[in-house]
C-alpha cells in the first residue's frame, strides 16, 4: 500500500509539472534612442518540450497575466523554445530587427564546438501575426513592430538547442553595420587571395619545397576565411545545413597545412629519421580526421583545434631547439611563430567565452592572414637571402678560390724565376713550425722532406722545369715538430711564358695521411688475419715459396712446415659460442708466438689452423721437440668463465730436403700428414712419410666424389624393419644411407659419414636423406593406404646446430605431406649435450610440425634420464649394448628402463634384438618396438613396400607406431 500511495504522489506531480504552464521573464524596456540590444541573458530555452508549447506571458499594463499555446511549425521537431518579452515604454511605434547569428566564435567551445546552424525557424507574439523573417544567409532575422505601451511576450520555435547570441537592432543601423563588417571581410579576404595566389607562383618560379607548404598553408587559411566571413556559398551550392562540415573541413585543412609547413620549412627529415616516422604517421591521422569531418563534425572541429594548438606548442621547442643550434631558418621563424602563439592564446580565450566581443572574430581572420603573410616575408627572405639573386655575383677567380678553401687544400706557389716556393696558407704554421720556415727555395724543403722521398721531390722538379712541359704530381711526407711524418699529395702545373721557359708552378698540396693509412691498414688486411693480427694462407704460401727458393741456394737451409689443426673445435664453439671460440684462437696465436724465433713465421691458414714455418731448426730432433713442445703449449689449461678448457690439437709436418722434385709441394705433404694425425685420433704430431700421399690422394677423391653424389643421386636408403612387439608386424622402419660408388663399388657408412663430418657436407648429406625419406611417406599415402608407418632417420649434431634446421625441415614438409605416416627423428644424447637450451628452443619447434623424436642410444650416457624431462621427446631407443650384454643384472636393469618409459608415456624400441628368447623376454617386459636381426634385415624401398603389403593382417591403429 506504502507503493501504491509513493507512485499515485509522483505521477500526479509529475502531471502537474507538464500542465502548469511556465513563467516568462521579465519583460525588457525599449527606448526609443536604443539602437542596438543584446537579449541573449534575457531569454529563456525550454528544451525538449514537444511540439506544442504553453506558457504564460509577461504581465501587460493592466498587470493581467496571459497563457499562451504555440504550435509548432516543422516537422519532427525536438520542441526546443526560447521565450523573451519586450516593453515599449515610449509614445510612439518602434520598429526593430530581432537577429539570431547562425554561427558564433565566441563561446562555442574548444571540445565538441557549436559549428552554427539555423537558429530560429519562427517567432510567435504574444499579441498580433507571426513576425517577418527577413532573407540573410548569415543569421536569422526577424521584424517587430511594438505599439506605445505594449508589452509583447515572444515565444520562438528554436532549430537547435542552444541560442547562442540575440539582438535587438534598429533596422539603419544594422545594416551600416552590416556593409561595415563586409567592407572590412571583403579587404581580409582579398589580402588572403592575393598572398595564395603570390606564394603559390612563387612556388612555381623558386621550387623549393618551403613554398607549397607556405602556398598550402595561404590556402587554408583562405578557405577558412571564406567560411567563417560567410562567403562559401557565393562560390558552392551550399546548403545551410552544410556549413557546419565545411567549417569543420577547414579547421582540419589549417591544422594540417600548419604542421606541413613546419615539418617542410625545418627541413625535420633531415635532422632525425624518427621525425619522418612521425611525418608519416601524422599525416594518416589527418586524413581519418578528414573523413572523420562527413560522420561528426564537431567532434572533428574539436580534434582539429586540439591539433592546432598541439603543433604551436611542438613547433615552439623545435624551433627553441633549432635556433640554440643556430638553425637560421628557426631563428627567422621566431617572430611569425611567437604572433602564432597569440593567435592562439587568443583564440581560446575566444572559443571558451573569456573574451566576448563582437570584434574578436573578425579580428582572429585578420590575425590569421597577417601571421601568413608573416611567414611569407620569412620564407621570402630566407630563399632569395642569399640565393639565386646572387648566384651570378661572383667571377669564375672568386669561385675557384673558394672551391680550394673548400676542399681543405693549401695553395702551392713556386715562383721559378725567382726560386721562392711559398703556401697560403702557411704550410708550417699548419704543420706546427715557425710561420715561414718553408717559404723560400724548395731546397729549404729537403731537410723536412722523408729521406725516401728527397730524390723524388727534386727530380720532378727538375724535370718539370727541363720539359717545359707536363705536372707535378707526387705524395710526399713531412717531417713534423715531434718527427713524426705525414703524407702531403702535391699537385701543380707549369706555367709557360713568352720565351717558353717555365715562370711557375702553381697547384695544390694537401694532407693525404689518412687516405695512406688507409691504404697502409688494407695492404695488411689482404695478406693478415683480422683476428689474430698473424699471415693469411696467402702470406703464408709465399713465405714457403720465398723459403723453398732459398734453401736452392743455401745447403743450410732447410725449412719445415707445420700444419697445426685444433681437434673437435667446431664442438667448443657451438658449446661455449663463437666469441668464446674466437678468445681461445688469439689466446694460441699468442702461446705459439713466444715458441718462435725471428726467422720463423707463424700463419692462421683458415679457421682453427695454423701454420709455421720453421727456419731456426734443421735437425730432426729438434724439429720433433719443438713440434711436442706446440701440442703441449696449446695444450695447457685456459681459463675463460670460472672453467678450464683443454685444447688438444693434430699436428702435420714436412721437412724440405735437397732430394726433393722441386715440384713437390711442401705444404701439401704437411696437410697429408694432418690428415693422418686426424685420422689415428688427433692429439698426436705426425710426420710426412712418402707412403701417405697415396692414401691422401685417395681421401681426397672420395670427398670429392661425395659432393657429386648427392647431386647424382647415389645416395640412397635401406629401410630396417622395425616390429610391434606383440604381433611382431610391421609398424616401422629405421632408414640407414648406402652409397654405391660407380667405379668402388659400395662404401660402407662409417667411411663416407666420417667424410662428410670432416669436409662440413654432413648437414648437406643429413637433410638429403630426410627428403628421401619424407618423400617415401608421401609415396606409401597411395602405395599404403591403410598402414599406419613411421620411419625413424638419425639427425647429425651439425644439423641440429644450424640456424635454419627447424625451417628446414618445415620447408619439407610443405612440400612432401604425409597424411598418414609419420617421420622419427633420432638425436643421441651427445648431441644435447653440445648446447642443451639451444637443442630444446629448435627441438620443441620441430615436434610442433608434427614429427616424432626418439633419444637413440639410451643408456649410454651419463644423463639421459635427465633429458627426457627438458626435451620433447615420444621415443626412446635402448641402445643394443644394454640387449646383447649377459650380466645378471641385465634384466632387472631393462625392465626398470621400460617401466620408467611407460609411465612417461614413452614409446620404447629394443636395438640390436637377435635371438627369439630376447624378443620374449622383451614382450614380457612391455617393450613397445623390436628392432634387429629378429625383425629383419634392411630391405630395399621396394621391398620394404611388400613386406607391409604381404603382411596379415593388416596393420591396425591400435598396432601401428605412434607419432
Amino acid at each position: 500500500m506504502r507503493f501504491c500511495a509513493a507512485l499515485v504522489v509522483a505521477v500526479a506531480a509529475f502531471l502537474t509539472v507538464f500542465s502548469v504552464p511556465a513563467t516568462a521573464l521579465e519583460a525588457i524596456s525599449i527606448g526609443r534612442n536604443e539602437e542596438a540590444l543584446d537579449l541573449s541573458r534575457a531569454v529563456t530555452i525550454y528544451r525538449n518540450r514537444g511540439e506544442t508549447f504553453r506558457i504564460s506571458t509577461a504581465p501587460g499594463i493592466d498587470g493581467i497575466v496571459r497563457t499562451i499555446e504555440v504550435q509548432a511549425t516543422q516537422q519532427d521537431t525536438d520542441g526546443h523554445w526560447a521565450v523573451f518579452a519586450l516593453a515599449n515604454t515610449t509614445e510612439t511605434q518602434i520598429d526593430r530587427l530581432i537577429v539570431a547569428p547562425h554561427f558564433r566564435l565566441v563561446g562555442s567551445g574548444f571540445f565538441w564546438p557549436d559549428l552554427g546552424s539555423k537558429r530560429i525557424v519562427a517567432i510567435t507574439p504574444s499579441e498580433g501575426f507571426a513576425l517577418d523573417r527577413v532573407d540573410s544567409p548569415d543569421a536569422d532575422i526577424f521584424s517587430i513592430t511594438l505599439n506605445p505601451g505594449a508589452v509583447v511576450t515572444f515565444v520562438a520555435e528554436l532549430a537547435s538547442p542552444d541560442l547562442p547570441q540575440v539582438y535587438l537592432w534598429e533596422a539603419d543601423q544594422y545594416k551600416d553595420i552590416v556593409n561595415s563588417y563586409t567592407l572590412y571581410r571583403g579587404i581580409v579576404l582579398g589580402i588572403a587571395g592575393l598572398l595564395a595566389l603570390f606564394l603559390t607562383i612563387i612556388f612555381v618560379v623558386r621550387g623549393t619545397s618551403m613554398f607549397p607548404a607556405a602556398a598550402a598553408l595561404a590556402w587554408a587559411v583562405l578557405a577558412y576565411i571564406c567560411v567563417d566571413f560567410g562567403f562559401i556559398d557565393r562560390f558552392f551550392d551550399v546548403q545551410p545545413s552544410e556549413i557546419p562540415r565545411w567549417r569543420a573541413l577547414s579547421e582540419v585543412s589549417l591544422a594540417a597545412a600548419l604542421a606541413l609547413f613546419l615539418f617542410t620549412y625545418l627541413n625535420l627529415n633531415r635532422w632525425h629519421e624518427h621525425l619522418s616516422y612521425g611525418a608519416i604517421a601524422w599525416l594518416l591521422a589527418i586524413t581519418a580526421l578528414g573523413a572523420l569531418v562527413f560522420y561528426d563534425p564537431a567532434l572533428a572541429a574539436g580534434i582539429a583545434r586540439l591539433t592546432l594548438a598541439a603543433n604551436a606548442v611542438f613547433g615552439i621547442a623545435l624551433i627553441a631547439a633549432f635556433a640554440w643550434r643556430g638553425f637560421d631558418r628557426a631563428i627567422m621563424l621566431v617572430p611569425a611563430w611567437a604572433l602564432l602563439i597569440a593567435w592562439i592564446v587568443a583564440g581560446y580565450m575566444t572559443v571558451s567565452g573569456r573574451v566576448d566581443n563582437d570584434i574578436i572574430q573578425p579580428a582572429l581572420a585578420g590575425g590569421l592572414v597577417l601571421i601568413v603573410l608573416l611567414i611569407g616575408f620569412t620564407i621570402m627572405q630566407n630563399a632569395f637571402s642569399g640565393g639565386a639573386f646572387q648566384q651570378n655575383l661572383l667571377s669564375n677567380v672568386e669561385r675557384q678560390a673558394l672551391a680550394v678553401k673548400g676542399s681543405g687544400g693549401i695553395v702551392w706557389d713556386w715562383d721559378v724565376s725567382r726560386d721562392r716556393l711559398s703556401t697560403t696558407p702557411d704550410l708550417a704554421s699548419v704543420i706546427g713550425f715557425a710561420p715561414g720556415t718553408l717559404q723560400g727555395p724548395p731546397k729549404s724543403w729537403l731537410p723536412f722532406i722523408h729521406s725516401d722521398d728527397r730524390d723524388r721531390f727534386r727530380v720532378t722538379l727538375d724535370a718539370v722545369i727541363e720539359k717545359r712541359r707536363g705536372k707535378i704530381d707526387i705524395a710526399i711526407r713531412l717531417r713534423g715538430p715531434d718527427n713524426h711524418y705525414s703524407w702531403y699529395a702535391v699537385r701543380a702545373r707549369p706555367v709557360v711564358g713568352a720565351d717558353g721557359q717555365v715562370i711557375r708552378c702553381i697547384g695544390t698540396i694537401i694532407d693525404v695521411s689518412d687516405q695512406k693509412r688507409a691504404e697502409e691498414r688494407l695492404l695488411r688486411d689482404a695478406v693478415h688475419d683480422n683476428l689474430t693480427g698473424l699471415p693469411n694462407r696467402e702470406l703464408f704460401m709465399d713465405r714457403i715459396r720465398n723459403a723453398i727458393a732459398l734453401a736452392h741456394v743455401d745447403d743450410s737451409m732447410r725449412p719445415t712446415v707445420l700444419i697445426i689443426d685444433i681437434d673437435r673445435f667446431r664442438q667448443i664453439n657451438e658449446s661455449i659460442g663463437m666469441a668464446a671460440g674466437d678468445t681461445l684462437l688469439i689466446t694460441v696465436a699468442r702461446r705459439l708466438r713466444r715458441l718462435l724465433r725471428p726467422h720463423d713465421t707463424l700463419a692462421r691458414i683458415s679457421g682453427n689452423q695454423f701454420g709455421i714455418i720453421l727456419l731456426s731448426e734443421t735437425e730432426p730432433g729438434r724439429i720433433a721437440s719443438f713440434a711436442d713442445a706446440v701440442k703441449n703449449t696449446i695444450k695447457a689449461p685456459i681459463s675463460f668463465a670460472e672453467r678450464q678448457i683443454i685444447l688438444t690439437t693434430s699436428i702435420g709436418l714436412a721437412t724440405w730436403t735437397q732430394a726433393r722434385a722441386q715440384d713437390e709441394d711442401l705444404y701439401g705433404d704437411a696437410e697429408l700428414a694432418l690428415f693422418q694425425a686426424k685420422r689415428y685420433g688427433g692429439d698426436r704430431v705426425e710426420p710426412f712419410r712418402p707412403a701417405f700421399r697415396t692414401s691422401g690422394s685417395d681421401k681426397l677423391q672420395l670427398e670429392s666424389d661425395l659432393r657429386r653424389a648427392i647431386e647424382r643421386g647415389e645416395i640412397t636408403l635401406l629401410y630396417q624393419p622395425i616390429v610391434d612387439a606383440r604381433t611382431m608386424n610391421v609398424a616401422g622402419f629405421e632408414a640407414l644411407m648406402r652409397w654405391n660408388h660407380p667405379r668402388r663399388g659400395e662404401i660402407q657408412p662409417s667411411e663416407f659419414i666420417a667424410i662428410a663430418e670432416r669436409s662440413d657436407l654432413i648437414v648437406e648429406l643429413g637433410d638429403h636423406a630426410i627428403e628421401l625419406a619424407m618423400r617415401k611417406l608421401m609415396d606409401w599415402d597411395l602405395a599404403l593406404p591403410d598402414a599406419d608407418l613411421f620411419i625413424s632417420i638419425d639427425v647429425s649434431s651439425q644439423q641440429v646446430m644450424t640456424r635454419d634446421f627447424a625451417d628446414t625441415i618445415s620447408g619439407m614438409k610443405a612440400r612432401f605431406n604425409s597424411r598418414r605416416h609419420t617421420l622419427r627423428l633420432e638425436i643421441t644424447e651427445t648431441v644435447l649435450m653440445q648446447n642443451p637450451e639451444h637443442n630444446a628452443r629448435v627441438l620443441g619447434r620441430v615436434k610442433d610440425l608434427g614429427i616424432g623424436l626418439a633419444m637413440d642410444d639410451f643408456g649410454t650416457g651419463y644423463s639421459s634420464f635427465a633429458y627426457l624431462s627438458h626435451f620433447p621427446f615420444d621415443t626412446i631407443k635402448i641402445d643394443q649394448s644394454l640387449i646383447r650384454n649377459d650380466w645378471s643384472q641385465r634384466d632387472v636393469l631393462l625392465e626398470s628402463v621400460i617401466l620408467m618409459a611407460n609411465n612417461l608415456g614413452l614409446s620404447t624400441v629394443a636395438e640390436g634384438v637377435e635371438a627369439k628368447e630376447d624378443v620374449e623376454r622383451l614382450r614380457g617386459m612391455g617393450c613397445r618396438y623390436i628392432q634387429g636381426f629378429a625383425a629383419g634385415v634392411p630391405l630395399t624401398a621396394e621391398a620394404a613396400t611388400e613386406l607391409v603389403m604381404e603382411q596379415s593382417p593388416v596393420i591396425t591403429n591400435d598396432d601401428a607406431a605412434a607419432e
